[in-house]
């Protein structure tokens, strides 16, 4: 008969829930206090500059798109303002088809008369009454003058030969 240990069957002076023994030595020496975890490590090193790489690489179109973005945003209120314009464009065409609207505005703006209107022209502060198109004399614009003869009489003028025109 064999007499040894079989597999699995308890070293014969360990009793069952025995502990093991440790088999290395206690250190009799306390760790260095000199000796600590460097700052920053190869990998944290590594990590950080992948991120600032990854950062640094998606900085230009992450700003193409946000200005891309911005453009569409100004875009569509330009669209909207070329919309409103042409909506009151097409109003005041339907507006001028109107030939009561055309009438009014001659009369308002040019001034027109018909037939059998009085018209009551205001010159100077005074009302005259008269022919659409007749002012007084006193009325009539001075004869204009070319730009020589102006600056020629603004200089007589200030030498003191001309008398100074009268302000109104």
């Amino acid at each position: 008969m064999r007499t040894g240990l079989r597999a699995g069957t308890p070293h014969p002076t360990r009793r069952p829930g025995e502990r093991r023994a440790a088999r290395r030595p206690a250190r009799t020496t306390p760790a260095p206090a000199a000796r600590r975890r460097p700052l920053f490590t190869g990998r944290a090193v590594l990590l950080v500059s992948l991120v600032l790489l990854l950062a640094l690489t998606l900085a230009g179109p992450v700003r193409q798109y946000l200005a891309g973005q911005q453009e569409l945003v100004e875009l569509s209120a330009e669209g909207q303002a070329l919309d409103r314009r042409a909506a009151e464009l097409e109003e005041q065409l339907r507006r001028q088809d109107d030939p009561a609207w055309t009438e009014r505005q001659a009369r308002e703006r040019l001034t027109y008369v018909l037939p059998g209107d009085r018209l009551i022209v205001v010159v100077d502060g005074e009302a005259v009454e008269g022919d659409a198109g007749t002012l007084s004399d006193a009325a009539t614009p001075p004869v204009p003058q070319t730009w020589y003869e102006g600056l020629l009489e603004s200089v007589a003028r200030a030498d003191g030969d001309l008398p100074e025109e009268p302000t109104e």
